[in-house]
């Protein structure tokens, strides 16, 4: 299967659970929006190193990228689940990042959405008319 978009800087393990690495390998990259992952790449060019998951180095996240349906994580209609959202961690902070994003939405084109107040980076690229900041 030939894949629309392989990200750049993210490694397929990276953005989804183990199990589904585990069962897909590289073709998981399908379960995820490509606008998304070109949106990963942009925010990693422009303020360096991010992670998302870290199962495959022995870490704790698993799915803070694409979670599949039953995934225990999350709201049950979430954006993940869609494989449209991403959690990202920066060494730069959260808010500072959030903020770039909402003072240049143009250079961002298909975030259309952002959770405040936490201390990660949530994007998504759903279905909404402008760049929208939630808090959960």
């Amino acid at each position: 299967m030939k894949i629309n978009y392989k990200p750049k800087y993210f490694q397929t393990y990276e953005l989804v659970p183990e199990w589904v690495y585990n069962t897909y390998g590289e073709s998981s990259l399908r379960f995820l929006d490509n606008r998304i992952l070109k949106m990963a790449d942009l925010l990693r060019e422009k303020f360096g190193k991010a992670t998302c998951n870290d199962w495959f180095w022995g870490g704790d996240y698993d799915s803070r990228g694409f979670r599949p349906p039953n995934d225990p994580d999350g709201a049950k209609l979430s954006a993940h689940k869609r494989g449209q959202a991403l959690d990202l961690i920066f060494t730069a902070s959260a808010e500072k990042i959030r903020q770039y994003i909402i003072d240049n939405p143009d250079e961002f084109e298909y975030i259309t959405l952002i959770e405040a107040d936490v201390n990660w980076v949530h994007i998504s690229c759903e279905n909404v008319e402008k760049l929208t900041i939630i808090k959960v």
